[in-house]
């Protein structure tokens, strides 16, 4: 498929009425391996699963550093890939710009609580780029309204995402991401006050099932570094074995 109709697969899959489930990866080999199981319908890129594999704090990624894993994933799949861009790196037009150059067909994007017109321009500065490509990107507009709102009441948060997700609507966006833990009753309150099928969750230890999500009109779910931090935990407990009495397990498919 061309760059534009995996960007309308994308788009087309967050309208769809099941919930887009995305399984992040960080690499190359982690993407073929997920984009070979036939559940698999898009790719999500973790910003901070890449941030971590070359030895940088989440959200500190050099833009080029970035952008050149992502359209090596992108390169790799046959399936549209989405990818965390952090909160842009300071020019979000190029920053898309160059994503679509790289394979990449849509982006979550921070707000990082700046003010609602910045945050709101950011968004607009992404869709006038794509447009400019040709290609319908899926823009995940993420809002902290939870991860970043501190000590504020939750119904102050609950507000703030409603009203910034609006805007990012409003202004382009696909779709709105709302990271944070987030029960059904405030779920309930988000899809109600952004939008059936237009608010995205992540998948964290002690948030709902992605079916229980995808009953109270959530469009998709996401995991984050979740899925480094199993294998990892896997790499780690391997290594603990072999050092002492272990062996490399039989039957190992050669998924690398």
């Amino acid at each position: 498929m061309t760059t534009a109709a995996k960007a309308q697969t994308l788009i087309d899959l967050y309208d769809a009425p099941e919930i887009l489930r995305v399984v992040n990866v960080w690499d190359v080999v982690g993407a073929r391996a997920v984009a070979a199981l036939p559940e698999t319908k898009a790719i999500a890129t973790a910003g901070h699963g890449i941030a971590a594999s070359f030895g940088y704090d989440d959200g500190s990624t050099l833009r080029d550093v970035m952008i050149d894993m992502v359209g090596r994933i992108a390169a790799a799949v046959r399936v549209p890939v989405t990818a965390d861009l952090d909160d842009g790196y300071g020019d979000v037009g190029e920053t898309t710009r160059l994503a679509i150059a790289a394979g990449v067909v849509g982006a979550n994007v921070e707000d990082r609580l700046k003010p609602l017109a910045e945050s709101v321009a950011a968004v607009e500065a992404i869709i006038k780029a794509a447009e400019a490509e040709g290609v319908p990107f899926a823009l995940n507009a993420r809002t902290d309204a939870f991860v970043r709102g501190g000590g504020r009441p939750v119904e102050e948060s609950v507000a703030d995402a409603i009203q910034r997700g609006r805007a990012f609507l409003d202004a382009g966006a696909t779709a709105v991401f709302v990271p944070g833990i987030l029960d059904a009753n405030i779920t309930r309150q988000l899809v109600e006050g952004i939008g059936e099928r237009k608010v995205s969750v992540i998948g964290l230890p002690g948030a709902l099932t992605a079916a229980a999500y995808e009953a109270l009109g959530v469009a998709r779910i996401s995991y984050g570094p979740l899925p480094q931090r199993v294998a990892l935990t896997a790499l780690q407990e391997l290594a603990s074995d072999l050092y002492g009495t272990g062996a490399i397990p039989a039957g190992l498919p050669a998924l690398n």
